[in-house]
């Protein structure tokens, strides 16, 4: 399954915000920085979508605030 993620990074509140099918809004409080808000969006995601964040890779998108995530359904 592949997600579009809109990330708003240094948010007071984080937040999963679901916009629409595979559509989703991640506030997280980490910098823009060496790759802090990336992990930190996946930890969300994970715990959101109830997987464990080996499940979840960011396909495109790593330095910029649009991201596609695949969601591996697999065992």
């Amino acid at each position: 399954m592949l997600l579009k993620v809109k990330v708003k990074p240094n948010a007071k509140k984080e937040a999963v915000i679901p916009l629409g099918d595979n559509l989703y809004e991640v506030r997280v409080n980490a910098p823009p920085e060496k790759g802090k808000a990336n992990e930190r969006l996946l930890e969300l995601l994970a715990e959101h979508l109830n997987v464990s964040k080996s499940k979840l890779k960011i396909l495109k998108g790593h330095t910029a605030r649009s991201k596609l995530v695949e969601v591996d359904g697999g065992p």
